[in-house]
């Protein structure tokens, strides 16, 4: 069996509050693997959401891997694997302490992302870089497109993104700290797939722990141009259920 190609920064974060423990960007398993991957013409990195152990991670890789090549995607499909399994996070009692630790780790490792997009595109400039978000995912997307706005020769330089179920607020496709950033970093297209029906979005905003979702009722305000969003109706909040119902990509 072909090992599951990851972008990790397992161990670097805390799980109890989200302190940095090492300065290291990342590693990649099997390095040799991502060797191969160089001047391949498009590569599309798997982020997932909170609550996933290692194993959790691959398995949304798999699941993305499979539902991409039956859409007939044929490019390399890697995931990106880091510290979302926080404590506390399946006890309704340490829900709200585990999300904020989870966010604050997801923001952290923008900058984690971000360096290896840097990276991998100074050695293979032609491959076109998407990135999928899942939940919580789709905080790290944000905060590797805010690191890599730092830099002009960044401009373009992820061609899309697809969101699902996304935690994020949704004033950030049309809020002046964001909008420009996603328009200027993203070359192509940023594609939200919202579903009003998610249990656990629906949750999150009741309980004011993530005061209007992006992934719930779509974007307010007037979006960057290369934002457009998709209305779906998956089962339930996993990933599981978003793959199912995503007909097309990219």
């Amino acid at each position: 069996m072909k090992p599951i190609l990851r972008i990790s920064t397992r161990g670097y974060y805390d799980l109890s509050n989200g302190k940095t423990l090492k300065n290291n960007s990342y590693f990649t398993y099997p390095k040799r693997e991502f060797e191969k991957l160089i001047d391949s013409k498009e590569l599309t990195i798997m982020i997932h959401g909170l609550r996933n152990d290692n194993a959790g991670a691959i398995a949304k890789v798999v699941l993305a891997k499979n539902k991409l090549c039956k859409l007939g995607y044929s490019y390399p499909v890697v995931g990106f694997s880091y510290d979302s399994n926080t404590r506390g996070a399946h006890l309704i009692q340490h829900a709200k302490h585990a999300l904020a630790v989870g966010q604050k780790i997801a923001k952290k490792n923008g900058k984690n992302l971000g360096k290896f997009i840097e990276d991998f595109k100074t050695v293979s400039p032609k491959t076109k870089i998407r990135l999928i978000g899942h939940s919580l995912g789709s905080q790290v997307i944000l905060s590797t497109v805010e690191y890599l706005s730092r830099k002009k020769q960044n401009i373009g330089i992820i061609e899309g993104v697809y969101f699902f179920g996304a935690s994020i607020t949704e004033d950030v496709p049309s809020s002046k700290k964001y909008g420009k950033i996603l328009q200027s970093v993203i070359n192509s297209k940023i594609v939200n797939h919202y579903a009003p029906n998610d249990e656990v979005l629906n949750w999150a905003n009741n309980e004011k722990y993530v005061k209007g979702p992006l992934g719930l009722n779509g974007a307010s305000g007037k979006p960057v141009k290369k934002y457009r969003q998709k209305l779906v109706k998956p089962k339930n909040h996993r990933f599981a259920s978003y793959a199912q119902v995503l007909n097309s990509f990219p």
